[in-house]
């Protein structure tokens, strides 16, 4: 009896009538989804080109692109360095640190993004401030006036909004990002730390050289994701009046009423960062499946 070639989990989904036609087979992989939202692009794009009060939203609210890329940009850069030190302290033996790491996740995770916002925005950053001219105040009683003369001389008009927005987006995103940290270096095996301490490497070397690299492989889709997600949420900076493109197009929108517009605008530019983004997320992932064969 001749052995019948083995089917992928997504052939064994489909009903018989379809893994016997090729043609309907293709059809049901075809990615339909991805055609409509091409669709609905070019066709926004056709409105945008064709109708003047389209185009002069997209002409005010591209403005804030820039913005909003930058932002996004930065806090991931830094919510990045956050997440992986919180995520090494999370798996530490060290009970100060494991501690701190868990506390700062779990505290950051329970309160609600927007209002973090506001809060790490007014209330975290002018309370640092504060510190920070206490510390220059100190220093300044001890002699050292050269240093505690900048420090008490810091402000908080010195810190604008759009350097807040930044610090808040990171340190939210920092206690999301050290679990996906987390649970990639607990992913690496126990041999591998093993045979790298065999070689003579301390702990630190073995994380540094071995099992970190390993673990930003496996979770580089997974950051990838919340990279996307970060594009998405930076849209809530616009509350602190930093004019990204949402703040811009609430902006036109509230002095010219052109609502539609303006909303239809900005939904197609987010949109479109996001699918290109997601497209190039699943390169990148393709790429580590081959790499990894």
């Amino acid at each position: 009896m001749a052995d019948h070639p083995s089917l992928s989990p997504t052939e064994e989904s489909l009903p018989i009538e379809l893994r016997k036609d090729p043609m309907a087979k293709r059809l049901s992989r075809f990615p339909w989804w991805f055609l409509t939202m091409i669709l609905i692009a070019l066709w926004t794009a056709y409105i945008i080109y064709s109708r003047e009060n389209y185009s002069k939203a997209f002409e005010r609210i591209i403005r804030g692109l820039g913005t909003t890329i930058i932002t996004a940009l930065v806090a991931y850069g830094v919510a990045l360095v956050f997440g992986l030190l919180a995520g090494l302290g999370r798996i530490s033996r060290n009970v100060v640190l494991n501690n701190l790491a868990t506390l700062y996740v779990e505290l950051i995770r329970g309160i609600p993004m927007l209002v973090l916002i506001f809060f790490i925005a007014l209330v975290g950053v002018p309370t640092v401030v504060d510190a920070v001219n206490g510390l220059g105040g100190w220093l300044n009683d001890l002699g050292l006036t050269a240093v505690g003369g900048i420090l008490s001389r810091v402000n908080n008009q010195a810190v604008s909004m759009s350097v807040r927005a930044v610090i808040a987006l990171a340190v939210t995103y920092g206690a999301f990002l050290a679990e996906i940290f987390r649970a990639g270096i607990q992913s690496i095996g126990r041999g591998q730390t093993e045979a790298a301490r065999s070689l003579g490497m301390s702990t630190g070397q073995a994380m540094r050289y071995v099992i970190l690299p390993q673990a930003v492989r496996n979770v580089l889709p997974a950051l990838g994701n919340d990279f996307v997600a970060m594009v998405k949420d930076s849209s809530l900076v616009s509350v602190l009046a930093v004019r990204d493109i949402t703040q811009v197009a609430r902006l036109y929108a509230g002095s010219t009423f052109r609502f539609r517009e303006a909303y239809v605008t900005l939904s197609v530019l987010y949109l479109t960062m996001t699918v290109a983004l997601s497209l190039l997320i699943q390169l990148v992932e393709r790429r580590l499946r081959r790499h990894a064969r």
